[in-house]
Parts: structure tokens; C-alpha cells; sequence
């Protein structure tokens, strides 16, 4: 099964046309899209792995009509009410709402502590994620090594998971170019499983290995593969 967002070579999409300026945002709510998304990531109620797969599962009438930064926020919304972190009804606004806004017998909201104050977000966005672990799981491919990556684009643990695999690259032969080293597997990190660090490779495509009519065939595509992802090409 793929997700809408699952669709890279797909016919009947139109051309990817590039912005011709330098704006970081084309609308004032963009900047606030993001803002609100990293202040609500660090509640630690999640991680990138799972905001990710929140908006891979939109309803493919959602995915496909909203926009960028409306798929943010539809799968933001969609975490922290999974999350416990709100409720529908607050979201909407409602009668929920307003108890936080005048005297209330509710118990003081235990995420306070953890709200992304202004000062700190510097901070905060220059140290990142790290994703790198130590592992003893040992790499099984080198630079030059010929691969293959497995026949379905798919979570093999979860049905319907998250996965970094792109189906256009399933079942395809690609050349090792590099090993990233060890970083936790996405399968795994989207769906609260602990850390399961796995060899990282960088793995180039012919173009014309991956699409019957590519529209420049020598060309190559270079994805981030993890181990389990791989196979030695026959």
C-alpha cells in the first residue's frame, strides 16, 4: 500500500515548477506554520519520524488539495490531538478553549515546562536532532558496492508505516557511494519503537533505471537507504 505523498516519476501531476525568488515564505502565515510546528515538537511528545508519517496519513483528498505548509499543519493537528495534547473541541476553539483563558478548576498544564520560549529558539534550531547512534550492527556495503533495494516500498514491521524507501526505487538497482554510518531507522522511530540504529548509505540510481521515460536518462538520483532496505544485487 503507498500514501498520496508516495509519488515521485507519477504521470499526470504537471511540472515541479521552481520559485524564481529568494523569499523564505510567501505568506505571513507560512513563517507561523513553522514557528507553531517547532514549538509544538518541543513538547517531546514526538519526533521528526512521526510528524512526518502524521502527514503521509492525511486523506488523499486532503494531501492533495492542500498546500506545503497546510500539510504541516493538518498533520500537527492531527499529533496533538493523538498526543493528548488538546483536544478536538479546543482545537475548534470551543468551549474547551476558554477555561484557559479565566479561572478554571483545571490542574496547571504539565507541558509548561517544556514550552520553547523566544530566547531559547536559537539555541534550540542551531543544535538540531542528532540521528546518528552507536550500533552493533556492522555495515555489509562498501563505496562501489553494487545493490539492490528490496521489491516493496513498504513498513515491514507496521502495516501501513512509515518508511524512507520511495516506491519509484523499489526492486532497483543502484552503486553504494558513501556510508553515512549508523542512524535510527525511521520504520521504527515513526511508531514510539526504541532507537534501532542501522547503517545509513548514500545509493545512486540511474535515471533510466528507475522510469521508462525519464526526461534526461543519464542523469542520476542519490537517496539516503538504510541497511535493511538493501540487498548485494544479483
Amino acid at each position: 500500500m503507498t500514501r498520496p505523498h508516495d509519488m515521485g516519476g507519477r504521470f499526470g501531476d504537471g511540472p515541479v515548477v521552481p520559485a524564481t525568488d529568494d523569499a523564505a515564505f510567501h505568506a505571513d502565515w507560512h513563517a507561523r506554520a513553522l514557528a507553531i510546528t517547532l514549538a509544538c515538537g518541543a513538547l517531546g511528545k514526538w519526533n521528526i519520524d512521526t510528524s512526518r508519517h502524521a502527514r503521509e496519513c492525511l486523506s488523499p483528498q486532503d494531501y492533495t488539495r492542500f498546500s506545503y505548509y497546510e500539510k504541516w499543519l493538518g498533520g500537527l493537528a492531527a499529533l496533538l490531538v493523538a498526543k493528548g495534547v488538546v483536544t478536538r473541541a479546543e482545537l475548534a476553539g470551543g468551549p474547551a478553549a476558554l477555561s484557559y483563558f479565566g479561572p478554571s478548576d483545571l490542574d496547571p498544564i504539565d507541558l509548561d515546562p517544556r514550552a520553547l520560549r523566544a530566547d531559547a529558539v536559537a539555541g534550540v534550531l542551531a543544535k538540531g536532532g542528532a540521528s546518528d547512534r552507536p550500533s552493533d550492527t556492522a555495515p555489509l556495503f562498501r563505496a562501489g558496492d553494487a545493490v539492490q533495494t528490496r521489491r516493496k516500498a513498504e513498513n515491514t514491521s507496521v502495516a501501513g508505516g512509515h518508511t524512507r524507501l520511495p516506491r519509484y526505487a523499489a526492486g532497483t538497482r543502484g552503486r553504494v557511494l558513501r556510508h553515512h554510518g549508523t542512524h535510527v531507522l525511521p520504520d521504527a522511530a515513526a511508531h514510539g519503537t526504541p532507537d534501532q540504529a542501522e547503517p545509513l548509505y548514500a545509493v545512486a540510481f540511474k535515471a533510466s533505471d528507475l522510469w521508462a521515460h525519464p526526461e534526461h536518462p543519464l542523469d542520476e538520483v542519490v537517496l539516503d537507504l538504510w541497511q535493511s532496505y538493501l540487498q548485494a544485487a544479483p
